[in-house]
């Protein structure tokens, strides 16, 4: 039944892609964020849906009406550029090509989808679709996540979908904790009570999913997120009372094991995971060091042929960091390029707040911005520990706000200029003949006697 009712759901988006390309995008992301060809069996999960999306978006983008046009601002300046410098890599790569090849195709493909993101994301309510997007593709395990969880007592790892990038529960718990704030974005922003209370009961629940995850990076990414809520809240006795008792609820229920997993942050001296992941960010960084341009190539720590080159004895392992990750695959180059993303996603934060500062209009981007705000500190914590360098949610919400900054703008200035314009006088009155001189300025001293005063154009 399930593999019927997304049959049926892809072949209705891909038409509509055609003439309307935003719904390709849509479709594309939420192939990508949810792989839910993974839940369904037989001749549903066969077809290659996420390339079917991209090439019914760019056949949508040629034939549809209406107007497209690439954003020149800098985090699409940042984007072209990775794009250059990670095939550069690539090409630089001392790796096997099955291997560096195949990762850099999938890179290769976020990033040029991306592009296009930005080019169609050039209103409001897409901005919304593209948030709802994530918030539905990841909820769903979210939600199921946390019934599975409280129906077993947390006594079981909560996963997600297999031979996905958020298949691990690591990765999982990870995608689930930046896209909580998210959920809050959209229960602020509905209108409908009953849609409010759907969003918050799942986040809830998707808060239960993440600590079932047993994830320790999350559990890290989680504490950040909370300080960072109640740090921000302007009502910070009553915030931190909500978040002690549903953090309190919520881990009163895990069992002893998540307890002893949890107790190896602190003791992780004595967890053979947590030593392991010291020794291979100590290679990353050699092989960074060593080849500082163009790095080893994508899973350099991974790939015998590649470590053993500068660390004869080493164990193969994933990098579990996300900046040792790009650095080490990609080159000082391509990481500062990356880290400019960063950097400049923040950045467009700031600015779109101070834009939407007293403007009730523009009341939904200060929201998405402090929302994503939170997202962004989830992931640089929680990400950490994760090989998750390249994730397209995390992206996506980067030139999603280079977006919301453009619309903000926009929005500020048609407002500036429908504001009436102050009073002045274009021309002072001199008291003794009541003649006007055009442009000449009268000191308010020397006339104060008078009782007649001047003012400045503008002013």
């Amino acid at each position: 039944m399930r593999g019927l009712i997304f049959l049926l759901g892809m072949g209705g988006l891909l038409p509509m892609a055609l003439t309307a390309p935003m719904v390709g995008v849509l479709a594309y992301y939420w192939i990508s964020f949810m792989s839910p060809q993974m839940e369904v069996w037989g001749i549903a999960a066969a077809p290659p849906w996420a390339l079917l999306s991209v090439l019914a978006t760019l056949l949508g983008c040629l034939i549809a009406r209406e107007p497209k046009r690439m954003p020149r601002n800098a985090m699409v300046v940042l984007v072209l550029l990775f794009l250059v410098l990670t095939t550069i890599s690539t090409l630089m790569a001392l790796g096997p090509s099955s291997i560096v090849v195949k990762f850099w195709s999938q890179v290769a493909k976020t990033f040029f989808f991306l592009l296009v993101l930005a080019a169609l994301l050039t209103k409001r309510h897409r901005v919304h679709a593209l948030v709802w997007t994530m918030v539905i593709s990841l909820g769903y395990y979210g939600v199921m996540g946390g019934l599975f969880a409280i129906a077993t007592g947390g006594q079981f790892r909560v996963w997600g979908p297999p031979a996905s990038i958020i298949a691990d529960n690591n990765q999982l718990a990870v995608a689930l904790l930046m896209v909580l704030p998210l959920m809050n974005y959209l229960r602020l922003q509905s209108a409908h009570s009953l849609v409010r209370q759907g969003l918050a009961v799942a986040m809830v629940l998707t808060l239960i999913a993440i600590l079932a995850s047993y994830s320790r990076g999350a559990l890290l990414g989680l504490a950040a997120v909370a300080l960072f809520f109640w740090w921000n809240s302007r009502y910070k006795i009553a915030m931190g009372l909500v978040l002690a008792v549903t953090l309190a609820g919520a881990l009163a229920m895990m069992p002893a094991s998540w307890t002893e997993r949890m107790d190896s942050i602190v003791h992780y001296k004595q967890d053979a995971s947590a030593e392991s992941r010291l020794v291979v960010w100590r290679e990353a960084l050699g092989i960074a060091l060593a080849r500082p341009l163009t790095g080893g190539g994508y899973k350099s720590t991974a790939t015998p042929s590649v470590l053993h080159q500068f660390y004869p004895d080493a164990q193969q392992l994933a990098v579990h960091d996300v900046w040792l990750e790009v650095l080490s695959e990609n080159g000082f180059p391509a990481f500062f390029v990356w880290l400019g993303m960063l950097v400049l996603g923040f950045l467009n934060i700031r600015r779109i707040r101070r834009l939407a500062r007293g403007d009730p209009t523009l009341a939904w981007a200060e929201d998405l911005a402090r929302m994503s705000q939170v997202t962004l500190i989830a992931f640089v914590t929680a990400g950490s520990f994760l090989s998750m360098g390249y994730y397209d949610l995390y992206l996506a919400l980067l030139v999603a706000l280079g977006a919301v900054r453009e619309l903000a703008a926009r929005t500020a200035k048609v407002t500036e200029m429908q504001r009436p314009a102050p009073a002045a006088l274009a021309m002072s009155t001199v008291p003794a003949t009541g003649r006007r001189v055009p442009g000449r300025r009268w000191d308010e001293r020397a006339h104060a006697a008078s009782g007649w005063r001047t003012r400045r154009l503008g002013q």
